[in-house]
């Protein structure tokens, strides 16, 4: 198992630090932001993967063929208190690193997951005391704001789309229709699952530069979702035309959230994604009008399959040198 621990440390540390960079420089996600989207999450995933297993496998070397066998071992010598000498210092060292990793993580995923929640239903019960319901769609509030501001609060059979007086005002018919889409398709397509999964990430290790990049790259990627589902109904005109006029409110909605309870991200503290949706960063703004009036054509079919076949072996790898006995020897 030597050979296989280190070849998940190096498989780790690529996820971790080059791997991210280059993908967050390339220009084709906007091309197919779905496909890119599942290459973030395989990143993540396989990384954590690669990086708990690493340790585990060194850790277990001594007792085990593989992971299996290893955990095996090491639970018989807890149930039944038998000696650990085969287990060195480092061993030892690297198995509570894993199992320290491994909790870390889970709990900032459900801390995550409790604060987003909190602020929800903060967000919703300020939501029923000073918005009003819509007559211009089902599950709709308006906001009594004159800054132009539309997002969504997540919450199963309680989702709502949030729009102000200002937007009302200030946008045609067509204009609207595509931005109640757009925000329909974040609840639709369960985006804020994306954002709640990537900022625990971003949480658990926020001295990771990556995970920064990986947040800011999903946050974009989920827009340019929703824009292609609001294009299906409507104009690029008219889709630029409303995201034009939401950014020009980005102020206003930052001052509507933060009224709301909702912790903004800072480069101190990655926050909590309570709402979804948005106008969005002047970055994530530019690229998508960038990408409505110069549009490049999807990303061509094999090139997509071979970045799916890269998700799958980026998933698949890992598991198979954690459970199948000397693989690399």
């Amino acid at each position: 198992m030597f050979w296989t621990s280190w070849f998940l440390a190096v498989l780790a540390i690529a996820l971790a630090w080059p791997v991210p960079i280059v993908l967050s420089r390339a220009r084709w996600p906007a091309r197919s932001p779905f496909t890119a989207m599942l290459l973030w999450q395989a990143i993540a995933l396989a990384g954590g993967l690669s990086m708990i297993g690493a340790m585990l496998v060194y850790g277990l070397e001594p007792i085990g063929g593989n992971l299996l066998a290893g955990l095996g071992a090491l639970a018989g010598m807890v149930l039944r208190n038998e000696p650990t000498t085969a287990l060195g210092f480092w061993h030892v060292f690297a198995l509570s690193a894993a199992a320290l990793l491994t909790a870390h993580l889970v709990f900032t995923l459900l801390l995550t997951y409790y604060k987003i929640q909190r602020q929800r239903r903060r967000h919703r019960e300020l939501l029923e005391l000073l918005a009003s319901p819509s007559a211009d769609g089902p599950r709709t509030m308006v906001l009594n704001l004159e800054s132009p501001v539309a997002y969504c609060l997540p919450g199963g059979a309680r989702s709502v789309t949030v729009l102000s007086d200002g937007l009302l005002a200030a946008l045609e018919p067509a204009e609207l229709r595509a931005v109640l889409i757009h925000e329909n398709a974040h609840l639709s397509q369960r985006h804020h699952l994306l954002l709640w999964a990537f900022a625990a990430w971003r949480q658990a290790l926020p001295w990771l530069p990556t995970t920064r990049l990986a947040q800011d790259a999903v946050n974009s990627l989920i827009e340019m979702l929703a824009d292609d589902v609001a294009l299906k109904t409507e104009s690029k005109s008219t889709l630029i035309r409303a995201i034009a006029i939401v950014a020009s409110g980005s102020s206003g909605a930052l001052a509507g959230r933060m009224a709301f309870g909702e912790d903004e991200p800072s480069g101190d503290d990655p926050g909590q994604p309570g709402a979804t949706g948005g106008s969005g960063s002047a970055r994530t703004t530019a690229s998508r009008v960038s990408r409505l009036l110069s549009p490049q054509p999807p990303l061509p079919e094999p090139l997509r399959l071979v970045v799916l076949a890269t998700c799958l072996l980026l998933l698949a790898v890992p598991t198979a040198l954690l459970i199948v006995p000397g693989l690399l020897g």
